[in-house]
């Protein structure tokens, strides 16, 4: 299972790979890791990434 999440507005989040989060959101793995970063508040779900991305595309 997965989770769309973006960081919160001004944030940069790290990745347990060590990268930052990119701005528009990625897909990232529902584990502890995420879940935490959502609860602090340091992320926030996007809720349909499919149109959101499709109405970047027009």
């Amino acid at each position: 299972m997965t989770l769309h999440i973006k960081p919160r507005n001004g944030l940069q989040v790290r990745t347990p790979a060590g990268h930052h989060l990119r701005a528009e959101g990625e897909q990232v793995p529902h584990n502890s890791y995420w879940l935490r970063r959502l609860k602090a508040g340091d992320v926030v779900l996007v809720e349909n990434p499919t149109e959101q991305q499709g109405a970047k595309a027009k």
